[in-house]
């Protein structure tokens, strides 16, 4: 037996599944159905992000609590539900019937066990259409690039099936609106270097009637993009160490001919070139600086954020240790 907001009458840790819906009446009833199979103690949450079809009838039939989230976008959703929900272990997945539902138990189990923070499902295909090419392609790439940034090779980056503890949960800030949340979760489990774990669970193509949100190139620029700013917060100094670099490389294209005409003749006949130079070279040293004194506010942050996480007990009561 469950009660509302994840408080479990059986005394083990409580449990809540998290599903963000748009438009999902064709698939919604089997997803819960299928996730009350697998977690029978949890508490499932549909939370209908602006829906103009039966989603939230056919979730209320299949025995969820529905809530809603009027900003659109899944990023909207996780951050109103992981502030609202209170739980010991947060299960999240889409509601398009396209990920195994009967993996939550295992999910749940690894991170229990582990004990872990954070418990990737890794997608594999259970059919050869069930995942595009442009869409694997560019899995990844991400994967490659968070990989590079962070210094941890994570699988599948962009996976919407995976497991939280409290204390990640909590300490998260969730910032992103869109479908770049799944970015965002990963790169604060690596920022803040906590038990991670992946397990494989079964992916396979939507069913008949449900229509994909994703849009591959407009959703690809914009996690794109997002890498961009999550490196410029979060990697200060080599995002500024870049910059500076190229001014500094326009400076020396710039200035290396008036030295040289300077050292020939005593002269700087191109005076404006020549300020030109020194502009830009002020502005290379001057945008290493900042990004110097950005890394020391990012690692205020991060220990800002490292005491949020330390708050809360480690899932099942047991201490972990740090990768």
């Amino acid at each position: 037996m469950t009660m509302e907001d994840g408080v479990q009458e059986s005394g083990g840790p409580a449990i809540a599944v998290i599903i963000p819906c748009h438009n999902e009446a064709v698939a919604i009833a089997a997803v819960v159905t299928d996730i009350r199979a697998a977690l029978p103690d949890a508490t499932i949450y549909v939370y209908d992000n602006n829906s103009t079809d039966a989603t939230v009838a056919e979730a209320l039939a299949a025995g969820a609590v529905v809530r809603t989230e009027s900003r659109q976008g899944k990023g909207n959703v996780v951050r109103r539900a992981f502030a609202d929900v209170d739980a010991d272990v947060y299960v999240l997945v889409d509601g398009d019937d396209t990920y195994d539902a009967s993996s939550a138990s295992m999910l749940v189990k690894v991170l229990l066990d582990g004990p872990y923070d954070h418990v990737v499902g890794v997608r594999t295909h259970v059919s050869e259409t069930a995942y595009r090419v442009g869409h694997v392609l560019g899995n990844r790439l991400f994967n490659g690039v968070v990989g590079t940034l962070f210094g941890r090779q994570i699988t599948d980056l962009l996976s919407g099936y995976r497991a939280f503890s409290r204390r990640y949960v909590k300490s998260f800030p969730a910032l992103s609106r869109e479908f770049e949340i799944e970015t965002e979760l990963t790169i604060h489990s690596l920022r803040l270097r906590v038990p991670v774990a992946e397990m494989p669970v079964g992916y396979k193509e939507r069913p008949d009637g449900s229509e994909s949100k994703l849009r591959t190139y407009r959703d690809g620029l914009r996690i794109l993009r997002w890498l961009v700013t999550v490196t410029r917060h979060e990697r200060p100094t080599l995002f500024h160490g870049v910059l500076a670099g190229l001014f500094g490389a326009v400076a020396l294209i710039l200035g290396i001919p008036v030295i040289a005409e300077f050292l020939e003749t005593g002269l700087v006949p191109r005076f404006p070139t020549a300020f030109l130079a020194a502009a830009v070279s002020i502005i290379a040293v001057g945008t290493l600086g900042i990004g110097y004194l950005l890394e020391t506010i990012r690692r205020g942050r991060e220990e800002a954020a490292r005491l949020a996480y330390l708050r809360y007990p480690a899932p099942g009561g047991r201490s972990s240790t740090l990768l």
